[in-house]
């Protein structure tokens, strides 16, 4: 492309960016993955098997902590609208929050005070404040990069293969490093304290160096004028969510989506200890949960182009069911069971559909964004990525406190670390199977009223970037 044709195209907002551009943004969804994975796949058997709290004592904090969340995202997504820092209007809170996010997430991990539920609630609340305030930043950076759909449909294609590849370290890196840092070679034992403060702290702080490498490579092109963000309230929040119906459905399939997620991933570790009493395989096991991503997520720009958006989700969404009652049906098989490659098979089918479908929805922010600003004249993307955030929070919400109260209601034993009695593991299986597949079938359905196809987004980028030329 000629330097004036580049030029036209720039003006339009429709940007093309560099491979590097591409994974530099990517990388940041990578280093958040190292704490947020962590916390969502092991949190609850730490804080049940080596902290020491009870399962129903720990699923009331989960529930806390995201209602501490609800209020504080909108204020988060207010206050980085309203702002330009010089380090960047989202970008910069890669690194003013990546530091104290650091600190935090070790701190999860310690157990100096071991069963004290005060010291579990501070660094909880703590680390939660702190990943909201970069992961609604950094969502919003991702609409300020470009409007052109293509050029969105492959930044979240990479963002979400180094998403998963973060993943993928945790669930397969985490139990590795755990078991072989603790003196009784177990992950869910309280000998295995140490071993969990060392690892996290390893993990957060590569997390770090990514957040900055994050930084570096993005640039934001594609934001409100400062005229505009004085003009940004809180509550844009609620008028955004009455009069942005795209928005409304897709913080509605966040909820379902992440909800599915949480319960799924919290609930792996115990299935693969208690109900295939094959603990040596959880890594394995865990590593599939993320291993497809690099497979089929390359293949997500052509997939869509082929089948469209809305038929994507469903065949996607489709696979992950199958794979659910796969996991399912081995489970109440003992001869199944035993065939521990064939429970392998089963989650990297689950895994499959969950990655592209759960993936790809992070495509459709941007798209909410420009309808919103199409509608209203705001451009507003931290208001929109906070309400997100609020939406895949009450699913984390939920994927913290579900697991925990079954747990609780099927007497689970946090103090045994080898075998569980038949109801609780009965509970494990519909944590891990049942529910999640219930979850997608209503997220299925959800998705279904999303009417933002791609050539009706394309003519509103359009149309606004022609009101720009025009003012």
């Amino acid at each position: 492309m000629n330097t004036s044709a580049q030029t036209i195209t720039e003006a339009k907002g429709f940007y093309k960016l560099t491979w590097l551009q591409r994974i530099g943004f990517g990388s940041g969804d990578l280093a958040q993955n190292l704490i947020y994975q962590t916390v969502a796949q092991y949190l609850l058997i730490f804080y049940t098997n080596v902290y020491g709290l009870p399962a129903a004592t720990a699923a009331v904090m989960f529930l806390i902590v995201r209602l501490i969340d609800v209020a504080w995202d909108p204020l988060v997504g207010a206050f980085v609208d309203k702002r330009n820092p010089k380090l960047g209007k989202y970008r910069s809170y890669l690194i003013l929050g990546g530091i104290p996010l650091t600190g935090f997430a070790i701190l999860c991990f310690w157990n100096g005070f071991s069963g004290s539920l005060v010291y579990a609630y501070i660094t909880y609340v703590g680390l939660s404040m702190c990943y909201t305030l970069i992961n609604v930043p950094y969502g919003a950076l991702n609409a300020s990069l470009t409007r052109d759909t293509d050029e969105i449909t492959k930044l979240t294609s990479v963002r979400m293969f180094l998403a998963n590849l973060g993943g993928l370290a945790v669930a397969y890196g985490i139990p590795i490093l755990v078991k072989t840092f603790s003196p009784d070679g177990k992950i869910n034992s309280p000998l295995s304290a140490n071993a969990w403060f060392i690892t996290m702290t390893l993990y957060a702080i590569v997390g770090l160096a990514l957040l900055i490498f994050c930084y570096t490579q993005t640039k934001e092109r594609v934001v409100m004028s400062e005229a505009d963000t004085e003009h940004v309230r809180v509550s844009d929040l609620w008028n955004e969510f009455r009069h942005n119906k795209p928005l409304r459905v897709l913080a509605f399939f966040f909820i379902t989506a992440f909800a599915m997620m949480a319960i799924s991933n919290t609930a792996g570790s115990y299935y693969m200890i208690y109900n295939v009493q094959a603990p040596d395989m959880l890594p394995y096991f865990a590593a599939l949960g993320s291993i497809p991503a690099f497979i089929f997520m390359p293949m997500v720009p052509a997939i869509k182009r082929q089948i469209g958006k809305k038929k994507m989700f469903y065949v996607f969404l489709s696979v992950a069911i199958v794979g659910m009652a796969m996991l399912y049906i081995i489970s109440v098989v003992p001869a199944l069971k035993e065939q521990v490659w064939i429970v392998l098979l089963a989650q990297f089918i689950k895994s499959t559909g969950v990655i592209v479908a759960t993936g790809y929805m992070w495509a459709l922010v941007p798209e909410v964004i420009s309808y919103g600003e199409y509608t209203t004249g705001k451009r507003i993307s931290g208001i929109v990525n906070a309400l997100t955030g609020i939406f895949f929070k009450a699913g984390m919400a939920l994927g913290g406190v579900v697991p925990g109260f079954v747990l609780a209601l099927v007497h689970f034993d946090e103090k045994n670390a080898v075998s569980q009695t038949p109801l609780a593991q009965q509970g494990i299986l519909w944590l891990v199977a049942v529910i999640p597949a219930m979850l997608l079938l209503l997220g299925m359905y959800i998705i279904s009223k999303y009417e933002l196809e791609d050539d009706v987004i394309d003519k509103i980028n359009m149309e606004i970037e022609q009101r720009h030329r025009n003012q």
